[in-house]
């Protein structure tokens, strides 16, 4: 399986990537500075030129200042450590400031040609003027870490899901490569010859194991070859054993993940082995309308063997399918008096 993992593409609107990406940090930076000074333009003024002019200007570089220190200092330093109290301090004191120096600046730049008027603003106004842009900076920040932690726990679960996908295909194939082993090794003494072609067969479907199941997908032709290469495999091992692989619909092209099937199969043919009357398995592919169907029916022995080993293959597979096709797949099993039936369909 291929282990590179590709970071997952947030689907959001052009306004949402101006708050998020580091791509646009610039135009980020630069829409906040015209935004305050559109809002100080279109005010209106308190003196008269030049007055009013520095009073502008010590406004807004009083706003950049303000924000700039919420967002890249006092937001990570205090907020998001959970250091409520001292974040708190923060803001009560920034509101002290700020408004007693715009009462400075007031005083200073009020030439003394106008008439008297008393031009202090409310200290509760000024508070929530100043707690609204407060809130306003700490809620971009707290919105980009939402962000960088769900990517985050998102590429944690990825990587998680990809470790247990490559575990469980570790379990398939020597649970593989020991059946097969057994069936050469109990040929060997009976049948030399069928023993050397069964090792024929299984260096082919290791060759198919080694290079193609490394891949995240693999063709279905591809697979459909190594299961028929399998059951030839089991055939040669017993005489009275037949198998029939039916293809319809659409296959040439379709992908899968690999030895997604292998698992139906081997569990179709170690619990259909019957010395009193000939087994078979017969597997069924057809896609339409981009779904595949896939059947897999064996026969039942007359005498159902214990079995002591457990359904590994059959419980890895599922586990395959639940973090491969979470909703995009449906599996049923029909456990008949003479027949095993599975069925799968995959929502390609």
């Amino acid at each position: 399986m291929n282990r590179t993992l590709h970071r997952k593409t947030i689907d959001t609107n052009w306004m949402l990537q101006l708050i998020i990406s580091g791509e646009y940090r610039v135009q980020r930076h630069l829409s906040i500075i015209a935004f305050c000074i559109v809002v100080l333009y279109y005010s209106p003024p308190d003196y008269v030129e030049p007055f009013e002019t520095y009073n502008r200007l010590a406004i807004f570089f009083q706003i950049l200042l303000l924000a700039y220190s919420n967002m890249y200092f006092f937001v990570p330093k205090f907020l998001f450590k959970k250091r409520y109290l001292s974040y708190g301090f923060f803001v009560l004191l920034s509101i002290i400031i700020l408004f007693y120096m715009h009462e400075f600046f007031a005083f200073y730049f009020k030439p003394d040609s106008l008439p008297y008027q008393n031009d202090s603003i409310n200290f509760f106004t000024f508070s929530f003027m100043i707690l609204v842009l407060i809130i306003a900076s700490s809620a971009i920040k707290l919105f980009q870490q939402w962000i960088a932690d769900a990517q985050l726990i998102h590429d944690l679960e990825l990587v998680n899901t990809n470790a247990e996908l490559d575990q469980l295909k570790n379990q398939i194939n020597p649970h593989f490569l020991f059946n097969m082993l057994n069936n050469a090794n109990v040929l060997i003494e009976d049948d030399p010859k069928k023993a050397s072609q069964v090792l024929m067969k299984l260096s082919d479907l290791l060759r198919y194991q080694l290079y193609d199941s490394s891949r995240d997908k693999v063709l279905l032709t591809s697979e459909i070859h190594f299961l028929e290469d399998f059951l030839n495999l089991e055939k040669v091992r017993r005489d009275n054993f037949n198998f029939l692989i039916s293809k319809e619909g659409e296959l040439s092209g379709v992908q899968v993940p690999p030895l997604l099937f292998i698992s139906f199969v081997e569990n179709a043919v170690k619990h259909n082995n019957d010395s009193t009357k000939p087994s078979y398995v017969n597997l069924f592919f057809d896609v339409r309308h981009s779904e595949l169907f896939f059947k897999c029916m064996n026969s039942k022995p007359a005498v159902r063997a214990v079995n002591k080993t457990g359904g590994l293959g059959l419980d890895n597979i599922k586990r395959r399918l639940e973090l491969l096709f979470p909703s995009l797949h449906d599996l049923r099993i029909e456990d008949n008096p003479d027949t095993y039936c599975t069925t799968l369909t995959l929502k390609l």
